[in-house]
């Protein structure tokens, strides 16, 4: 593959993960072709992931009204011989031109939909992240103590924040691969958390099995500044 061009430079702030284990055979439909669950035990996992879109430059330039939103994000892990990765089953932001061009370029499944967040900060943070789908409203909420640390490179923690790949399929059907690069993240000691989203009504019937399920591993993780460059088709 060429040398892939930079797209976006962001920061993703306050990244809260909730992560539950599913039976692989669940994500099976969702792999590009020459990739397979990344998995702990035989389990797979899938993520639902809330953030602050900060600073945000497309190809160096700020797009008015489009430098500042949360995202709100269903994703599975992946991997092939080499790369450990992500793959995104829809994802949410309030603003109409970034679903215009992140389906459009990477043939990814952005919605736009009403939403917002709040993050405030003390000697504790709170974290609440709220969507409007359907007539109904959906809240993300979680308590932490602010003193963020780094946890080891074998810590759940880790294995969940840390992905340098982002993989999709091409709308011919063929594997894509982009490289999202930042820092390694801090975390936050996390109090408590809860939500109220219906994964069936939002994200289609199959997901149905993640409504009250215990969550897996919750990590509140700090975020940095990103860089995320072109996809190119994998060989």
């Amino acid at each position: 593959m060429n040398e892939p061009k930079l797209f976006l430079r962001a920061r993703w702030q306050d990244l809260i993960l909730i992560t539950y284990d599913v039976d692989p055979k669940l994500l099976f439909e969702h792999i590009p072709p020459g990739l397979e669950p990344d998995t702990i035990d035989g389990r797979a996992f899938v993520s639902l992931v809330a953030f602050d879109f900060l600073d945000t430059k497309i190809k160096g330039v700020k797009v008015p009204f489009h430098v500042n939103f949360p995202e709100i994000n269903l994703r599975i892990y992946v991997k092939n011989s080499e790369k450990r990765g992500v793959v995104f089953i829809r994802e949410f932001v309030p603003k109409a031109i970034i679903p215009l061009i992140a389906n459009t370029l990477y043939n990814e499944n952005y919605k736009a939909i009403t939403m917002s967040s709040d993050v405030q900060k003390n000697g504790t943070i709170f974290l609440n992240h709220k969507i409007k789908l359907l007539g109904k409203f959906y809240e993300i909420n979680a308590e932490a103590e602010n003193q963020p640390y780094m946890p080891p490179a074998d810590s759940t923690e880790h294995f969940f924040k840390e992905h340098e790949w982002g993989f999709g399929t091409s709308k011919d059907g063929n594997p894509l691969i982009y490289r999202v690069e930042h820092p390694f993240w801090n975390v936050y000691p996390l109090v408590k958390f809860q939500h109220n989203f219906d994964f069936e009504a939002i994200y289609g019937k199959k997901w149905g099995v993640l409504n009250g399920q215990q969550p897996y591993n919750v990590t509140f993780a700090q975020g940095s500044a990103v860089k995320v460059f072109e996809g190119q088709l994998m060989l």
